[in-house]
């Protein structure tokens, strides 16, 4: 810049004040010299001076298009600008990264294709580069920047060739002058911590340093303190002495415990009339006596924010005062509740949903426009909205307008409600295996729930299709229907079984629905064996038999997502009576049960524990009355008992290898469900199994534990099972691999 302008001033001492005959550009490219000569504000026929030539320089170079200005007078009062234009970037390369680590630096680097290339962006982008992978513990890493110009030098391709640093890995974390805890009590809740065995394994820390973190954890230890109420407790900055020769680090923090407290009395203040304080302490996490702990004062803060937010006081504020008597070491709370005013829906607004009708999503929606405001209810929305299955993820934003009125804005984002499977495979007893499923959950964004499914094997066939409406006409009504048929050539005997099925359904409350479906099936057993003979029309009859069955039922459900829930209980209870004309007769009752549980807020990781039960019974009021073969129990498979061949257990006929099923069956299941692959949407989990099946007692009993691979794929859930059985006799049929496709998890 000091050149240009000192070659300015030679120019303009000739040309003080004197009208400008021509003003010509030489290497313009991107401008035209009349848009040039617009921004320095210099044509023709102008009086030119010094001052104004300067300013028009520092003009183009404000530009950031060119490299060099300088101006020449090639006759009295005739002027060239000549110019060196910038080249643009026609391309960003990273050399020296994964492929994950190119994402994130085309979105911090903050130079693209297509730009004016500026040396000095490019050193700052370097900067970047070199701070990303310190936050992320990379150390000495060097970066350099390599330009080859192109296209006559008017382009050139930039490229970061990068050599990522090392990992300082902590060797120990030490805590100095501790005594009631100890690092193995604050490690689950900081981000830095020491290198276990085996660091690369799952579960193991792996003991890099992560520096973002570094400045949160003296929070983080002192948190876990006042979690086990010594609530003087002090935690100094950490102390990081770094080992470059190794890149390893040993972490210290000073910590001063204090003394421990528990909680003395608990008050509540709020304007009458509101909620009954009394009783609202009653139900709190913290209790008089008990050791206080600061992550159940948050807890309690909630319950009672949620209390009066359900009264229509959305901007409820309540404030903590927190006494510390230190003679008695007894912290004595009480709640300042500030009510504000109270809040009204002024419209409920739904985005995201390109593909899903906006009244298939406001039917689900618990607030309406003009409506008082209620916390409970805008969170049971989100819940209710994710056990449809049409939505990946929903959120929903208080907007607010005024003191006493707010928008709720319900964005969500649509999950692929679609899926095409098939398979291929062979087994030992059913020779080559066929199947191929096509379904939507959400027909057209309509909520209408259709599939057709079919199964072949060398002594199967099944198949069906079904439609269902779960609410019907938009209303608490729900309707669905199912054709089957299947023709099985079974070692002992051929079945051939046809049938419709037809469920009313009906909303009682937000969480509850009753049922009521009817089947009329045909079933038909041939070809029975000759062991069977003896035992036709005592376990069972050869002859075509017609099932007309009532089916009630009542469910509930209050889980928080429909493929992947974290929180929430699902639970369904349905009799079957056989009876009402046709020729069977029987009852049959199935009763589900399903409990799960986000542990992230406990330990701050996203572990889900389920509990899975069902009981099945089925009631033969007569001997001489008929019910189908396949009425029976069976236990094994996917549904049932890992590690088994499906509906593999059951009693058998004495002396012989002949499944009769059983009339009562129990199953547990325990799982525990970990994150793998998060954007993935691919997960783990460890289960087992345990199950009950007999007659007339539940004398038969297997176990199965193994792990699943659990993956929410864009052709639907997709689970891959490897089990082992436990408990398991001789002449149990085994299967150590399953897959299942669709189902929920």
């Amino acid at each position: 810049m000091k050149k240009i302008t000192a070659l300015s001033l030679i120019v303009a001492t000739s040309l003080y004040a004197v009208p400008l005959k021509s003003l010509q550009f030489d290497g313009l490219i991107r401008l035209s010299p009349e848009m040039a000569s617009e921004m320095i504000d210099i044509k023709a026929g102008d009086s030119v001076d010094m001052e104004k030539i300067n300013k028009a320089i520092k003009t183009l170079y404000k530009q950031n298009y060119f490299e060099d200005v300088w101006v020449e007078e090639v006759g009295e009062g005739n002027l060239v600008v000549h110019v060196k234009e910038k080249p643009v970037i026609a391309k960003v390369d990273f050399t020296g990264v994964s492929e994950n680590d190119v994402e994130d630096m085309n979105k911090i680097v903050g130079v693209k294709k297509g730009e004016v290339y500026d040396p000095e962006r490019a050193e700052l982008a370097k900067e970047k580069i070199v701070k990303f992978y310190e936050d992320k513990g990379y150390f000495d890493t060097v970066v350099e920047i390599k330009t080859n110009p192109l296209n006559e030098k008017l382009s050139t391709s930039l490229d970061f060739v990068i050599n990522r640093g090392e990992n300082i890995v902590i060797k120990k974390v030490a805590l100095c002058g501790t005594k009631a805890l100890d690092y193995d009590d604050v490690e689950p809740n900081i981000a830095n911590k020491s290198e276990e065995w085996l660091p690369w394994m799952w579960g193991f820390n792996d003991g890099k340093l992560r520096v973002n973190d570094l400045e949160h954890d003296s929070a983080r230890i002192k948190d876990t303190y006042m979690q086990k109420g010594y609530l003087d407790c002090e935690v100094s900055q950490p102390f990081l002495k770094t080992y470059f020769d190794s890149y390893t680090a040993d972490l210290v923090y000073s910590v001063n415990e204090g003394e421990q407290y528990k909680v003395g009395e608990i008050a509540i203040e709020i304007p009458e009339g509101f909620i009954d304080s009394q009783e609202t302490i009653k139900e709190m996490f913290l209790q008089n006596g008990k050791v206080f702990n600061i992550a159940k004062l948050r807890k309690d803060m909630a319950l009672i924010e949620t209390k009066v937010a359900d009264l229509g006081y959305a901007f409820v504020k309540v404030v903590p005062d927190v006494k510390n008597d230190k003679t008695t070491h007894l912290a004595h709370i009480t709640y300042r509740v500030i009510p504000g005013e109270k809040v009204y829906i002024n419209s409920v607004r739904i985005a995201g949903n390109s593909r899903t009708i906006d009244r298939v999503v406001r039917r689900e929606v618990y607030l309406a426009d003009g409506e008082l405001y209620s916390r409970t209810d805008v969170a049971d929305t989100k819940s209710a909205l994710k056990r449809t299955g049409y939505f990946e993820d929903v959120e929903i934003k208080e907007e607010r307008l005024s003191k006493n009125s707010m928008d709720l804005v319900i964005n969500v984002k649509e999950a692929s409600t679609g899926s095409i499977g098939g398979g291929i495979g062979y087994g030992s007893s059913d020779g080559l295996l066929l199947s191929a499923n096509f379904s939507d959950g959400n027909i057209f964004g309509s909520g209408l729930r259709a599939g057709i499914d079919i199964e072949r094997s060398d002594s199967e066939l099944n198949g069906g299709i079904s439609l269902s409406n779960p609410r019907l006409f938009d209303s608490v009504y729900s309707l669905s229907g199912r054709i089957y048929a299947a023709d099985n050539d079974y070692d002992y005997y051929d079945e051939k079984r046809y049938g419709i099925s037809v469920v009313l359904g009906r909303k009682i409350a937000r969480h509850w629905g009753v049922s009521l479906g009817y089947i009329i099936e045909q079933n038909k057993l041939s070809n029975l064996d000759s062991e069977l003979t003896p035992y036709k029309g005592e376990l069972w009859t050869d002859e075509t038999t017609i099932k007309s069955s009532f089916v009630p039922g009542i469910s509930f459900n209050n889980t928080d997502d429909y493929y992947l829930p974290r929180k929430g209980i699902s639970a369904s209870s349905t009799l079957e009576l056989a009876g009402f004309g046709g020729d069977e007769k029987f009852a049959s009752s199935v009763n589900k049960f399903a409990y799960y549980y986000g542990l992230q807020d406990l330990i701050d990781y996203d572990l889900i524990f389920r509990y899975k039960s069902q009981f099945k019974y089925l009631a033969i009021k007569d001997s001489d009355e008929k019910y189908s073969f396949g009425e029976k129990y069976y236990m094994g498979g996917v549904r049932t008992v890992r590690g088994y061949e499906s509906n593999s257990l059951s009693p058998k006929i004495p002396g012989t290898d002949v499944l009769v099923g059983g009339n009562t069956m129990f199953i547990n299941t325990v799982e525990l469900s970990f994150p793998l692959v998060e954007r993935l949407k691919m997960r783990g989990a460890l289960f087992f199994d345990y199950g009950m099946i007999g007659e007339d007692n539940l004398n038969i009993k297997r176990g199965g534990t193994g792990v699943a691979l659990e993956w929410i794929s864009p052709l639907g859930p997709i689970g891959l099972i490897f089990a082992q059985p436990v408990m398991d006799k001789s002449g149990d049929d085994k299967a150590s691999f399953e897959f299942t496709i669709g189902q929920k998890f």
